[in-house]
């Protein structure tokens, strides 16, 4: 045949071949490992709808930032479970929360360990929802006192990063101005600063314990229809000062995450969200999916797509697989 082509497969004819040209890769520093921390003593329980996740008391949590760091795994974030809840989420701020001191314990023992702390009031409000609640409405401006002194306090307990999730406007600059008026000026935010009303989120409320009691969040956070919309609102958490954007939920919105990654200069955060993870878990358990093969694309996709990090269950399972790779 008289034609000409174009021979892309000269360059995919060996594992070899596809290895040395590979664009996007995965280590074990790429990832944030959520641990959720409960009161008491001798739990570890795991969450239902999210197998192998589990809440742990303080007492063990130690053995398990141990097997994360062996793993090569440099970061993770923390998410409280209190027993005590009231309507303005006391022991989120309390110096003595259960977040505050699992934080303390983690740097104590491993000093080199980035901790991340979740800044929000859900998991701790008597009705679920993440800021002050009035006649049914959740009101933003009272809201924002209570975030920055949440802040301020795991900052006090030493963690690395402050990390607030509730999408009250203003709650970077809240935080920002909270945290230099203690002291802590050198401790960076990363804000949750795009974070959609999904539907993605479901097996976390089951994991922190902050389902809604009355409505829903779509006020706070944000329409899944919505594109634009996220770009205003990645703009003004980092003229308020935040120090990396989060994208949450990661695989419905990959288009957004590569708008955010292209139109600001920060570092973004992919949040490989619960709802994501358990599907692949169920699926895999049943024997439709090659859980390996399934999640690694998945994570290269959210790489490829521009972010830097991701918040992901799955980090110590990709972890082993890297190092396994490597044998």
């Amino acid at each position: 045949m008289n034609i000409e082509f174009t021979r892309h497969r000269r360059l995919r004819n060996s594992d070899s071949m596809r290895s040395i040209l590979r664009e996007t890769h995965l280590r074990a520093e790429d990832f944030i490992y959520p641990i959720f921390v409960i009161e008491g003593e001798s739990k570890k329980k795991e969450v239902p709808s999210m197998p192998g996740v589990y809440h742990l008391s303080l007492d063990l949590l130690n053995a398990e930032i141990e097997d994360i760091v062996s793993l090569g795994i440099k970061s993770i974030i923390l998410f409280g479970v209190p027993d005590e809840k009231d309507e303005v989420g006391t022991q989120a701020y309390h110096d003595n929360g259960i977040v505050q001191r699992a934080t303390r314990q983690v740097k104590d023992a491993f000093p080199e360990l980035v901790v991340v702390a979740d800044t929000c009031l859900c998991q701790y409000t008597d009705h679920g929802h993440c800021g002050i609640v009035e006649n049914g409405k959740i009101l933003n401006d009272p809201t924002l006192d209570l975030l920055a002194r949440t802040a301020v306090s795991q900052a006090k307990a030493g963690a690395d990063i402050i990390a607030p999730s509730n999408m009250m406007d203003g709650f970077v600059a809240a935080i920002r101005y909270g945290l230099d008026e203690a002291g802590f000026e050198h401790i960076p935010i990363m804000s949750y600063a795009v974070k959609y009303a999904s539907a993605f989120y479901g097996p976390f409320r089951d994991a922190a314990h902050s389902t809604p009691q009355f409505g829903d969040r779509k006020t706070y956070q944000m329409d899944p229809a919505n594109r634009e919309e996220a770009l205003r609102e990645a703009q003004s958490d980092l003229e308020e000062g935040a120090d990396f954007l989060i994208v949450k939920p990661a695989l419905a919105y990959l288009d957004i995450i590569r708008d955010v990654k292209n139109n600001f200069n920060a570092p973004v955060v992919a949040y490989n969200v619960s709802g994501e993870y358990s599907m692949i878990k169920a699926a895999a358990q049943n024997g439709w999916v090659d859980e390996k093969a399934i999640v690694m694309e998945m994570l290269i996709g959210m790489k490829r797509a521009g972010v830097d990090l991701v918040i992901t269950y799955f980090a110590k399972d990709v972890a082993r697989w890297l190092k396994e790779d490597q044998l």
